[in-house]
């Protein structure tokens, strides 16, 4: 098993901790993993990206160019990483932000309204978590259980009741299907 990830939006929308909370769940389930941020020149409100790869072998880069799964979280990141995903592969879409439907017909795609979910939720801040549920749920990589038991190791100050809201964002995510 080899899962190489991109995640994409922009600076704020948690698309690196996104990314960290994913390689620490492969590590929990003692998956080789690694972890590679990018940023804007502005950092929160700029671009944001992180390539993460989860597999069973050694990886032998951090750097995913062509991704088997793609989440974008903003609409410029459809543009720019739609074209780099291997055919065959999955891409996440934010439809609560990305107005644009994907071009290809040789991927699968996931509209996923994570800001709408994460209002629903009461906080805005986990519409990662809704994102990464979703992925979590399409291509089993990775369990719900190993996200939701990351989540205090990654954000260590957070509190219970906000560790279970995100724990509630990931099931949500988890709840959209492919078509």
């Amino acid at each position: 098993m080899y899962q190489g990830i991109r995640i994409s939006g922009f600076g704020g929308q948690g698309v690196i901790s996104a990314g960290v909370l994913l390689a620490q769940a492969g590590m929990m389930e003692g998956k080789e993993v690694s972890f590679f941020p990018a940023y804007g020149a502005e950092m929160r409100g700029g671009t944001a990206n992180c390539s993460v790869v989860v597999a069973s072998e050694e990886v032998s880069t951090p750097i995913v160019s062509t991704p088997d799964t793609a989440i974008v979280l903003n609409e410029p990141s459809l543009a720019k990483f739609e074209p780099m995903v291997k055919p065959g592969g999955l891409l996440i879409v934010n439809s609560s932000l990305v107005n644009s439907k994907a071009t290809r017909t040789d991927i699968k795609v996931l509209y996923v309204p994570c800001n709408a979910i994460a209002g629903e939720l009461g906080n805005a801040k986990v519409m990662n978590m809704v994102a990464i549920g979703a992925f979590a749920a399409a291509t089993g990589a990775i369990s719900i259980d190993a996200v939701a038991r990351a989540l205090p190791k990654v954000y260590k100050k957070l509190k219970p009741d906000v560790i279970e809201l995100n724990v509630k964002a990931l099931k949500r995510g988890a709840e959209i299907k492919l078509n």
